[in-house]
C-alpha cells in the first residue's frame, strides 16, 4: 500500500542491488586474498578410494571466506618477527636475502603460524576451507585437476638435504594454482590448517562450517611439501598431522578470513 501511494505521487522507489564481494582482497600484512563463495562442496573420499580418515565422501555447507593466494614468504614472517619480538623458525639463519625472501616460510610450528595470522588480523584456514579451496566443486583429485603432479606444475619429489634454494618463490606454478586462483596448495611447502586430528572426525563433523574437533593431540597439514611423492599431494590427503610444537623444514602456512 505505502508503495502504490509513493509511486502514485511520482516518488520513485529505489532497489538496492547486493554487492559481490571482491575476488581479491589485501590483507592487513600486504598478502593478496582470493574469495572462496559461499556454497556446498564434496569433502573427503568415498571408500576404496582413501585412507579410513579420509572417508567418508560427505558434504559440507561453507559461508564465504577469503584464503591466502600465496603461502606466508620469509620476507613477510621477517616483519612478523621483528613487530612481536617471536622466536625464530629452525633453520632460519639458512634464509637469506633478497635472494629467498619469496620463498615460503618453513621450521614454524603450529602455534607460531597462529599466532601470525591472528597477529595480522586473520586465521589459519579450517581443514574444510583448506580442502574447498584445493579442490572447488567438481572434486579436482588435485588443485589443477585430475592430472598427476607434474614438475611443471608443483615442487615435489626432491630427495635431498633441505636448503632454501630447493623451495620455489612463491606463485612459481601458475598452471597449478586451485580453482579460486590460490597457488601451491600441493607442494612447495605442506601448510598447518586450524584442525585437531581425529580419525573419525568426517562421521561426526557438522554439515555448515565444521570447526573441526575441539582438542587433540596432533594439529593437521595438508598440501604435501617440495619433498613428497605425488600421492601426498592430492587434495583430500590427510596423511600429515602432528604435535602443535612441530618445527621441520618441510611445513609453512597460510591464513584465511571470514567474510566481513
Amino acid at each position: 500500500m505505502a508503495s502504490a501511494f509513493l509511486l502514485a505521487a511520482g516518488v520513485s522507489l529505489a532497489v538496492t542491488q547486493p554487492v559481490d564481494p571482491p575476488k581479491e582482497i589485501t590483507a592487513r600484512d600486504g598478502t593478496s586474498m582470493v574469495l572462496v563463495p559461499v556454497g556446498e562442496f564434496w569433502m573427503g573420499l568415498s571408500e576404496g578410494e582413501g585412507l579410513d580418515d579420509e572417508q567418508p565422501r560427505h558434504k559440507v555447507y561453507l559461508d564465504a571466506y577469503y584464503i591466502d593466494k600465496y603461502e606466508i614468504t620469509t620476507e613477510r614472517y621477517a616483519k612478523f618477527l621483528e613487530f612481536a619480538g617471536w622466536q625464530k623458525p629452525i633453520n632460519w639463519s639458512m634464509v637469506k636475502f633478497p635472494n629467498h625472501a619469496d620463498r615460503p616460510v618453513i621450521g614454524v610450528s603450529w602455534i607460531d603460524a597462529d599466532a601470525y595470522c591472528r597477529i595480522s588480523g586473520r586465521r589459519l584456514p579450517t581443514e574444510a576451507e583448506w580442502e574447498k579451496a584445493a579442490r572447488g566443486t567438481a572434486e579436482r583429485r588435485f588443485p589443477w585437476g585430475d592430472k598427476r603432479p607434474q614438475a611443471a606444475i608443483a615442487l615435489f619429489g626432491q630427495m635431498t638435504k633441505f636448503s632454501y634454494d630447493i623451495l620455489k618463490p612463491v606463485g612459481s606454478y601458475p598452471e597449478g594454482k586451485g580453482p579460486y586462483g590460490a597457488f601451491d596448495l600441493a607442494g612447495n611447502v605442506a601448510e598447518w590448517v586450524q584442525d585437531w586430528y581425529d580419525g573419525e572426525s568426517y562421521r561426526e563433523s557438522p554439515e555448515k562450517n565444521p570447526p573441526g574437533p575441539r582438542n587433540g593431540q596432533y594439529k593437521m597439514v595438508r598440501g604435501g611439501s617440495w619433498s613428497d611423492m605425488p600421492v601426498y599431494l592430492m587434495a583430500a590427503s590427510r596423511t600429515s598431522k602432528l604435535p602443535p610444537d612441530t618445527r621441520n623444514a618441510f611445513i609453512g602456512f597460510r591464513c584465511a578470513q571470514s567474510m566481513q
